[in-house]
Parts: C-alpha cells; structure tokens; sequence
C-alpha cells in the first residue's frame, strides 16, 4: 500500500494512526501490531457485513511501501464523508437524551444479527481474565464462575460500541459503524454491559441515561446488565489500561458484593 502525500491524519493512538487519503480511510499500525490481527479485523468487518451491518467496505490489507511508515501493517476502508455521533452530541448537547436513544436502538439493531463464525464472546473473556494476573486468583475464579452461567450466543455484539465509532452521513443515509477489531458473537447483555462501562469511563455523565434507555428499549432487566461490569471491567485491565486501572479494579473487586 501507498500513501500519497496529500494525506490527512485524522487520528492517532498508542498503536495507530488514521489517515484519510482521497476516498481511502487508512488505518496505519505500528511494528508491534501483528500483521494476523490486522487480516482478523477486515475479516470481522466482511462478516459483520454479511450479517446485514452497514460496514464501511474493506479495500485492502497490506504492508506500506515507502515513507515512515514502511513495513508497517495497514487496512484501507471506504472513507464515508460525514460526523461522528461523538461530534454531533459534542456540539449539541442539549438533546442528548434523543443522541442516546438513537445511539441504543442502532446498538439493539445490531444485536439482532447472527453472526456464528464470529470469535465467540465467552471464550474471549474468559482468555482475557486468565490473563490478568494483576487480578487477584480468587476474583478470577470468582469471574470465571460467573462466566460459566453465560449462556452461548451468536448476536453480533460489537465490543467497543461508543458514539466515536458511529458515522452519520452527509448524504442522509442510514449510519455506519466502524471499528470491528473487538466484535463477537455473544450475548446482547455483556455488550451492553461493555458500553456503559466505557461510557462511565469517558462520559459518565452519559452512563445511567443509556442504562436506562437500552433496558427499556430492548426490554432488558438492568440488573442483568450490572451483573455483568465486573467481567467486562477485568476484561478490560487485561488490556492494559493503566490510566484506568483504580476505577477498573473497584469494579472488578464489586463481584464479591454479588456472591
């Protein structure tokens, strides 16, 4: 892959940068990004399409040739021109309860997919928390146990559903979703559950509002949905978020008021 020099860098993060080059959106990963994990997210994002998901199309997995980034591993999507659903609420606040209504109906929308050869829910939180040796061995079995009465399911549950990874068209059309790295097949719940906890994260002021919008919307008990944070929040130390790491913890360690 060739990036040309009339790029524009529109994002950039620990692990990448996202260009947007003509009519390409290019994500550009850095040497520690294992070129399988790359192949794995285009593949998650042709299933999910397949499953009905407006996807942006994948045009290409491949190595950049030339520049600073030479040898790096990068996937180039069709660039849809349009907002976020974070820039729309960010400059319209006041009607953030009509934001996160259609944000939790496009969430449930989702979650009616089937999606079975999507990597499975259970198995990956269940790696995710053996991996965590910072939790301590009996809150891990404690999680683990709790795991086992997750029943299998094969809903697309999209794992990193914030208003960021939403697009609203400039044409009008229907929304697409974007960045399907951390996509399952599961259970609607656990996502949902993965969702207010990022929102707790990053907009708590938003968390309870979507709480209680998806829980009545997709008529979904909220207990059921809290009965999850705990694993979802371990799931998230194993990443290494060491920014969040207290606030992870205490929800980790919340478990034991379940027991």
């Amino acid at each position: 892959m060739i990036l040309s020099n009339s790029k524009v860098e529109l994002e950039r993060r620990n692990n990448k940068v996202v260009y947007q080059d003509g009519n390409r959106l290019v994500k550009v990963f850095n040497e520690q990004k294992p070129g399988s994990d790359v192949f794995n997210e285009a593949l998650n994002d042709a299933r999910v399409a397949e499953a009905g998901g407006r996807v942006p199309r994948v045009l290409e997995v491949s190595q950049i040739k030339d520049g600073e980034w030479e040898g790096s591993w990068a996937l180039a999507l069709k660039f849809v021109p349009g907002q976020t659903l974070e820039q729309i609420i960010q400059d319209d606040p006041d009607n953030l309860s009509d934001y996160l209504e259609q944000f939790a109906q496009l969430q449930i929308d989702i979650q009616t997919a089937d999606a079975p050869l999507l990597n499975r829910q259970k198995d990956k939180l269940r790696r995710m928390i053996n991996s965590c040796k910072m939790i301590d061995p009996s809150v891990r079995y404690d999680l683990q146990m709790r795991l086992d009465g997750l029943k299998g399911g094969t809903k697309v549950c999209h794992g990193d559903f914030v208003a960021s990874n939403i697009i609203i068209p400039d044409d009008g059309t229907d929304p697409y979703v974007c960045d399907w790295a951390h996509v399952t097949a599961g259970v609607p719940e656990v996502d949902a559950a993965q969702t207010y906890l990022l929102l707790q994260v990053k907009h708590p002021e938003r968390a309870d509002l979507y709480l209680d919008l998806y829980s009545k919307m997709s008529d979904t008990p909220k207990q059921l949905i809290m009965h999850w944070v705990p694993v979802v929040a371990a799931a998230e130390l194993a990443r290494g978020r060491q920014a969040r790491e207290k606030f992870l913890r205490n929800l980790v360690e919340s478990v034991f008021n379940d027991v």
